[in-house]
């Protein structure tokens, strides 16, 4: 009995030839569908992480001319200071954490209408973002409380941080629909860049592109010529 050629050849070989056999076009669903496994995958992996917000805003301290412009200025200044070293120094006591961590999980954001600084702490559980945002405020207000003598202007808390109720990272659906958008993309552009089929390859006519002579004319367009 001979043995079959097909059934010894290698699984890669075959699985080869068989998407040879596919048509262009299904490169773009079938790299769309591998970036959803991709994205969801990733988002079921990676760990959820929780948001919390705390907010203080700047006043005049009333020992001085300073008004409400002055304070708007000073919320955007005490706005950059917050993720500086002086204030982190001190939040480390009351979050738990080492600085870096501060550094790296802390946002800040100030209005152009409103003397107010948003703190926002991003972590692995609700509690530990809820502690890293008060404490990260509590440590700009003091700061700001040991130049109010000079500048007028203090920093008094608006709202405390709340323990967040769901993640704010993005969900495994989330992840997956990017990841099918992204592998959709790079399989139309894959596609668009594919070389191209010269005229005369395989399987095309090899008359293409030839300049066609005119046959003779035939005896019955002869006889009438002569008629």
């Amino acid at each position: 009995m001979t043995d079959n050629p097909a059934e010894r050849a290698p699984l890669w070989n075959r699985a080869r030839t068989r998407l040879g056999r596919l048509p262009v076009w299904a490169l773009v669903p079938a790299a769309a569908l591998t970036g959803a496994l991709a994205g969801g995958a990733y988002g079921l992996v990676k760990p959820p992480q929780y948001t919390a917000t705390s907010s203080v805003v700047a006043v005049p301290n009333g020992t001085t001319e300073a008004d409400c412009t002055d304070a708007l200025g000073f919320a955007q200044a005490y706005g950059r200071v917050a993720t500086q070293l002086a204030v982190l120094g001190d939040a480390q006591m009351w979050a738990g954490v080492p600085v870096s961590t501060l550094r790296d999980s802390v946002e800040v954001a100030t209005s152009p209408d409103a003397p107010m600084v948003a703190v926002s702490a991003t972590a692995a559980s609700p509690g530990q973002a809820v502690d890293i945002a008060n404490a990260v405020t509590r440590a700009l207000v003091n700061e700001a409380g040991y130049a109010k003598e000079r500048t007028g202007i203090r920093l008094e808390n608006l709202s405390r941080a709340l323990r967040p109720s769901e993640p704010s990272s993005a969900s495994p659906g989330l992840t997956a629909l990017v990841g099918a958008s992204a592998g959709g993309l790079l399989g139309g552009l894959a596609l668009l860049a594919r070389p191209r089929r010269r005229p005369g390859g395989p399987g095309e006519d090899d008359d293409l592109g030839r300049a066609s002579v005119p046959g003779p004319a035939g005896a019955a367009d002869a006889q009438e010529t002569r008629g």
